[in-house]
């Protein structure tokens, strides 16, 4: 049987941005895969370089639409680390609420990305209708959908008021209530079961051997959570439910996406209930002491790791970001050989690749 190449990307409905995927395909099975990046490159941390500490929150935002507060998280407690800052307890918690809002978006937008890959329209429609209400919510506390200009070196410029707490709880409590649309779907629907079980596999010393974190990684029994592991800002004094998984297929990473929104509901509501008093940032000096700093949170696709070296001028003398979709992007190389065409959209659509931030 001739063995041919399919290419797929760099644009290509499957994907949502730009990649290039070259399969050898000998009949209906795929043989190899290659990957090739670089199309987003936009030279963001160089640019870091040449703009004030202050002036780079807006820049690390953009590094990624979908966990662009994550992003300034991470950054904003690194130059707070370089430059002795005590952030305020009601800051970290406002910025904790905004990243497990982030969270729930984002994995909403995973499932209907996936749903939509392998013909479940509906649910693509249901899970991006429950995603537009935690955008609703991020839009009432910053005023942004996607990029919310909420943190800031020392702490965050937007407050949560109590009307805002009041309205948000509501709607989080409606969300529970359809997340078991999302919950029948990933535990009993066999169309579902068929188009996602036992395909993709990762092992977990495939997650090892690449270096692949976040729910991924929890889907093939790692264990690692920042949020437990490390915590930060208000992880400090919060539990963080495990979903953890053992079979490594893409079915296994809808489950725990799915565990992990109602985990991420609880702790929304255990932080509007009782967001702590006080101020919202403090002074944050415009040149930072020489030295450099390591910060790690989780975001939503998992381990985000930021790393600033300070020279004692207004300026980072460098920034760089290691960002959780790479390792993942690579170990498709591993997932798509021996799988039949059919089945690679699902595990492309589940391994949720963001190339903006891959790139950068």
């Amino acid at each position: 049987m001739t063995r041919i190449t399919v290419p797929i990307g760099p644009q290509h409905p499957l994907i949502k941005e730009p990649i290039a995927i070259r399969l050898d395909v000998q009949g209906e099975r795929v043989l190899a895969a290659e990957i090739g990046i670089g199309y987003v490159h936009r030279g963001l941390e160089h640019l870091l370089q040449r703009r004030t500490y202050a002036q780079g929150v807006a820049i690390v935002e953009r590094i990624c639409g979908i966990c662009s507060h994550a992003h300034t998280t991470a950054y904003c407690q690194c130059i707070e680390a370089l430059a002795l800052l005590e952030t305020p307890p009601r800051a970290l918690a406002i910025r904790t609420l905004l990243c497990e809002l982030e969270r729930i978006h984002s994995h909403l937008l995973w499932l209907g990305v996936l749903a939509e890959a392998i013909g479940f329209n509906t649910i693509f429609m249901y899970a991006w209708r429950e995603r537009e209400q935690v955008l609703d919510i991020m839009e009432a506390i910053s005023g942004g959908r996607i990029a919310h200009g909420v943190n800031v070196i020392g702490g965050v410029r937007e407050d949560v008021t109590a009307q805002q707490a009041r309205q948000a709880l509501a709607m989080l409590n409606a969300l529970r209530e359809q997340m078991r649309t999302f919950v029948d779907l990933v535990e009993r629907d066999r169309s579902f079961l068929r188009r996602t079980q036992g395909i993709g596999r990762l092992t977990r010393e495939d997650v090892r051997a690449y270096g692949i974190v976040g729910p991924v990684a929890r889907a093939s029994g790692a264990t690692l959570d920042i949020r437990r592991a490390a915590p930060y800002a208000a992880y400090t004094w919060l539990h963080v439910p495990h979903a953890v998984l053992v079979e490594g297929d893409v079915l296994a990473r809808a489950r725990v996406r799915v565990a992990e929104v109602q985990y991420s509901l609880s702790l929304c509501e255990q932080l509007l209930a009782a967001l702590p008093e006080g101020a919202l940032t403090t002074r944050s000096p415009r040149r930072v002491p020489e030295g450099e700093a390591i910060t790690r949170i989780e975001a939503p696709r998992g381990e985000l790791l930021y790393y600033v070296r300070s020279d004692g001028s207004d300026k980072p003398a460098r920034v760089h970001a290691r960002t959780p979709t790479l390792p993942t992007l690579m170990a498709l190389r591993t997932m798509l050989p021996g799988l039949h065409t059919g089945d690679v959209a699902a595990v492309v659509a589940g391994a949720d690749l963001c190339m903006a931030c891959a790139d950068r």
